[in-house]
């Protein structure tokens, strides 16, 4: 079943991308709801998998991994035996944070985060090495993040 979100659950919504520890009563506030009614289109929004999860969003250094690329890759072909042994491997690499399969020039998208440069060089030996699947890598390192997740990032300079 389709849930329809209404002119409240996306205020909701875009309260809670930006701080995901707001209580019930603090949107209610913001939205102008009752504590209670935002507690019930919480749940429904998170069972109908419109809310995919609350977490902290770290700095790379926070983690530790201060160093992050971009990396686009380009398969082979599109034979399930490819695109299989590619997302395998995104799969167990740690240091891949997001992925996204794309139109375009470039089959993948891969943000990462690692410790240091070299680290980003063996990431991307390991990607090239599986010439059964990627025919193409192109990377660029970020040099400075300043929104993420929809959310602007505050400058501690």
């Amino acid at each position: 079943m389709k849930y329809e979100i209404d002119e409240s659950d996306r205020r909701m919504l875009d309260f809670l991308r930006v701080n995901g520890r707001l209580t019930n009563q603090e949107l209610a506030d913001l939205i102008g709801l009752s504590a209670s009614q935002c507690s019930r289109r919480r749940i429904a929004l998170e069972h109908a998998g419109l809310i995919l999860g609350y977490h902290a969003h770290l700095s790379p250094e926070a983690d530790g991994h201060p160093v992050m690329g971009v990396i686009e890759v380009r398969l082979v072909n599109h034979m399930t035996d490819a695109e299989t042994l590619f997302q395998d491997f995104v799969r167990q690499e740690g240091g891949i944070r997001d992925a996204l399969k794309l139109t375009g020039d470039y089959d993948y998208l891969l943000k990462v985060a690692v410790l240091d440069l070299p680290d980003l060089s063996r990431m991307i030996q390991k990607l090239a090495s599986l010439r059964n699947c990627v025919s193409h890598l192109r990377t660029s390192v970020v040099l400075e993040r300043f929104k993420e997740s929809g959310v602007m990032i505050e400058s501690t300079e």
